[in-house]
């Protein structure tokens, strides 16, 4: 009995990896899931207009409706890293995160009213084409430039990230799994245009819905039900109250979820070219608005899912993680590992999880190729060509949607060989969009604003990024092994993505150390707030320099550029004191002489 006993106890300790190997169920639903995105850009590149101009392959003739367009916009966001990263955050340190929901509100109100409302009338195909309008050429190719690095970086780590996860938990063929995924993607994107993304990632927002579901269903089940999760996750003390604290170096309060996270999401919402795109392919400015209104709620429902599935793996493990107990080795890794552990009797769910993962790589990756290809094509191709006819430059944007593919798959190779750098570059990513969305809110908010202010002020900003985000990730990785943080990157309502809108979340160990102060607590400073810090740094370093070289008079200024949020905060001034601030500059509704004005400028080049 005694030997019997032991042997038990041995086998219940014991990693479940022998029970986590894949069944020929879980590969069908896997493969279904690249069958019928294929499909998807297979239908598009063979109907309508067939993909022939470039209004249809980039901005899919301007014909989209609010729902997909809406789908399209969560599913940018809703990365493979953020599936995974979620839940392991509120494993590990309760539902503080979820206060992040908050932030949506102004995150996509802000979005819905002042930059979409600027973006359409303008009738731009790249956001980047509107800083050409506001500042001049060199402004609008040093944006495409920086947005293009973040990219390139991003989309190959997103794409590894959760295939390397999935190896090491379930010995899923690795290089397999990033090859069909890539390849994949980069064929329905190319034949499809941008119709097919939007539509494959309204499927692909569904298998996410699906997987997500399944997996807090049957484990909330498997667990006692939804009220014994809540139970056990309360005597864990993992359901958190309002944190009120102001300390900017905490990384998770009500201050830097609620007010820091609007910055994340205007970066992601506000100016990231993915998202942009997306408003720009809508039927009329009203649709453009609504579909910021609608993925509002959809977000809520995401935030919720993952923070409930990080509940249902308390509730099954409590404070015995497969971390702690060897495993796995990363926090990715506990989430497929508890996935796997909750369906290893249901063959076919663990495959629905894992395409559940993977849509939400493919739909980051499809809106990265589609909006690379689409800055390259009009901020950097077309001004420099414009006898190109639009054969050519349909079959030149197909071309370089397929080159950025490729580009992925060599990313994704060069992540497998970073190491311990894997983790700065999700960071690089976050670091970029804030001094992306100063860049915006400078000429958006500030008429007297000139090109000078907004060259020095985007250098000031990416520098001051860098500097704290190299300082931050070097800091850590100088404290001694002991101490040493548990860093996972994970990608939210991002800074940015961008799924398309992309964020980068530090998790870090609980341990007992000094306040930091002086440099060291700016390199402290909590991942929330780098989108409003280095911003903020762009817009004052901006109106420094522009005041200093002689700020722009309202009559040099392009009609629509410059959205009156002065002049109605200003309301009280008398309107002669209002123009010397250049604050009455109307919001313009008529398009044409704006446009008009700018193809003239192309042509003259």
């Amino acid at each position: 009995l005694s030997v019997s006993v032991s042997l038990s106890l041995i086998l219940s300790s014991r990693p479940l990896t022998s029970f986590m190997h894949f069944t020929t169920p879980d590969y069908v639903i896997f493969a279904l899931l690249l069958v019928a995105s294929t499909c998807i850009g297979l239908f598009y590149a063979l109907s309508g207009g067939r993909q022939r101009t470039t209004q249809e392959f980039l901005l899919a003739d301007r014909s989209m409706s609010c729902l997909p367009v809406s789908l399209s916009l969560l599913a940018t966001f809703q990365s493979a890293v953020a599936i995974l990263g979620a839940p392991s955050e509120i494993y590990t340190y309760g539902t503080q995160y979820w206060f992040l929901g908050v932030s949506y509100f102004l995150g996509l109100l802000i979005p819905a009213h002042v930059f979409i409302p600027v973006f359409y009338r303008l009738r731009l195909t790249s956001a980047y084409e509107y800083l050409e309008l506001r500042f001049n050429k060199t402004v609008r190719i040093m944006g495409t430039v920086t947005f293009i690095f973040q990219m390139v970086i991003y989309m190959g780590v997103v794409l590894y990230a959760p295939a390397l996860a999935l190896n090491a938990v379930t010995g899923f063929d690795l290089w397999g799994a990033v090859l069909a995924m890539g390849l994949v993607c980069t064929l329905y994107t190319t034949l499809g245009g941008l119709k097919a993304v939007i539509w494959t990632d309204v499927f692909q927002t569904i298998v996410m819905f699906a997987g997500q579901l399944a997996v807090i269903i049957v484990g909330a089940h498997q667990a006692g039900g939804m009220g014994e999760v809540w139970r056990k996750a309360m005597n864990g003390s993992r359901i958190a109250s309002l944190d009120l604290n102001p300390d900017p170096t905490e990384r998770h309060t009500f201050w830097t979820l609620g007010v820091g996270g609007v910055f994340l999401m205007l970066a992601l919402y506000g100016v990231n070219q993915a998202q942009v795109q997306r408003y720009l392919s809508s039927r009329t400015e009203r649709e453009a608005v609504m579909s910021c209104y609608v993925v509002f709620p959809c977000q809520q429902v995401v935030l919720c899912l993952g923070c409930l599935m990080g509940l249902v793996m308390y509730a099954r493990y409590g404070e015995e993680s497969p971390l702690d107990k060897g495993y796995v080795k990363t926090n990715d890794q506990m989430v497929l590992y508890f996935v796997m552990d909750v369906f290893r009797d249901l063959p076919g769910l663990p495959g629905l999880f894992v395409a559940c993962l993977f849509s939400g790589a493919l739909s980051t990756i499809s809106s990265a190729f589609n909006s690379l290809a689409t800055v390259t094509m009009e901020d950097l191709i077309k001004p420099y060509c414009p006898a190109m006819t639009e054969a050519k430059a349909t079959l030149l944007s197909k071309g370089l949607a397929l080159a950025y593919g490729l580009v992925c798959l060599t990313m994704a190779y060069v992540a497998s060989l970073m190491g311990s750098v894997l983790q700065a570059a999700f960071s690089i990513f976050g670091m970029v969009g804030g001094p992306l969305l100063g860049l915006f809110c400078l000429g958006m908010f500030f008429p007297w604003a000139n090109s000078t202010g907004a060259i020095v002020g985007l250098v000031a900003g990416l520098a001051m990024a860098f500097w704290i985000g190299i300082g931050n990730f070097v800091s850590r990785m100088a404290v001694p092994t002991p101490l040493l943080p548990i860093i996972n990157a994970t990608t939210m309502p991002l800074r940015g993505n961008m799924t398309t809108a992309v964020m980068t979340t530090l998790i870090t160990s609980i341990t007992a150390k000094p306040k930091p102060t002086g440099v060291q607590a700016l390199y402290n400073l909590s991942y929330l707030w780098y989108s409003a810090h280095n911003s903020t740094t762009v817009v004052i370093v901006g109106l420094i320099v522009s005041l200093l070289t002689g700020p722009m008079k309202e009559k040099d200024l392009t009609p629509g550029t410059v959205y009156p949020v002065l002049g109605n905060l200003l309301f009280f001034l008398p309107e002669r004191y209002r123009e010397k601030l250049c604050c009455v500059t109307p919001l313009s509704h008529k398009v044409p002489s704006c446009r008009l004005a700018h193809t003239v400028q192309e042509t003259a080049l």
